[in-house]
């Protein structure tokens, strides 16, 4: 295979979707299906199954993602090494948040970045909660700071950098909002909203429990599609989310209200790496990221 090929395989594994596929590489949906029927015929059997409505990976497709997808990160990396190489001193650092917080902390590194490397820039952007894990799958992102725990294919979890007391998110006029604390108990008398992107169960279990410590069971809620559905919900009184104490001081609004949790784990954030390493800027801005994080939480 070569590698455009492998790269337009990898991206329809991870779109399932002709047209989007089509459109993020820039060649047509045709150029795709050819591709792909190439590879299977070179395989002896099918890498996706299709009908008119959906396409996924087949058992064979998904083996052939898991081992094809580090490596093309490899190849990824040497290039974009060269190309740095080449230009002497100088590069682009690109850098994922999920949360206001982790924001501020990326731009605090970012302005103690200059010093020691006055060559390198930092681009920082926000990752949606739909696509977690995209952006630093296809290279777009040299790292990130997210929520753990995390097990994904390609991503290799770095450093802890800070760990967050919890709150229940729960709408203003619930009982439990008149109180100074909840415990983790107190979630089996309220539903607990969720996120359609969790697919990992060790996430969940960890954002979402199904139980309370005691074995009682936690109410569901409905799904949300991405984190401002959230509130929103909330507000609406169709159930609570379990987030971390300093959203109040971020997501405030009308209808809902924020009471800690007295008990249960921390919410936990740090660095998302690319499972085939980092450069030695990445490095080293890593290293700054948790210089700082353990300074502002000493």
């Amino acid at each position: 295979m070569e590698l455009r090929e492998i790269e337009i395989f990898l991206t329809l594994a991870e779109e399932l979707h002709f047209g989007r596929t089509a459109e993020r590489l820039h060649i047509t949906p045709s150029r795709v299906s050819h591709v792909i029927k190439k590879q299977e015929r070179r395989f002896g059997a099918p890498l996706f199954a299709r009908t008119s409505r959906t396409v996924r990976l087949t058992p064979l497709g998904e083996e052939l993602r898991d081992e094809l997808l580090p490596a093309h990160q490899r190849i990824r990396r040497a290039l974009e090494r060269a190309a740095a190489h080449g230009r002497g001193a100088t590069g682009e650092l690109h850098a994922g948040y999920t949360t206001p917080w982790c924001a501020e902390l990326l731009l605090r590194a970012t302005e103690a970045f200059r010093d020691p490397y006055p060559g390198w820039s930092v681009r920082t952007r926000e990752v949606s909660f739909g696509d977690p894990y995209g952006p630093l799958l296809r290279g777009e992102l040299h790292m990130q700071i997210a929520e753990f725990p995390v097990f994904e294919p390609g991503i290799t979890p770095g450093p802890v950098l800070f760990r967050e007391p919890r709150a229940l998110m729960l709408p203003a006029d619930h009982p439990l909002a008149a109180g100074t604390t909840v415990s983790m108990e107190d979630l089996a008398e309220v539903p607990l909203l969720r996120l359609d992107n969790i697919r990992s169960r060790p996430a969940v279990d960890v954002h979402f429990p199904q139980h309370t410590p005691m074995g009682r069971l936690i109410p569901r809620g409905p799904s949300c599609a991405s984190w401002h559905e959230v509130p929103v919900q909330v507000a609406a009184g169709f159930g609570t989310s379990i987030v971390a104490a300093r959203a109040a001081e971020y997501h405030a609004r009308p209808g809902i209200a924020f009471v800690p949790l007295r008990d249960g784990p921390t919410l936990d954030y740090g660095v998302l790496l690319p499972a085939d390493g980092a450069d030695s800027p990445v490095r080293a801005f890593v290293d700054l990221l948790r210089t700082l994080a353990d300074t502002e939480h000493a």
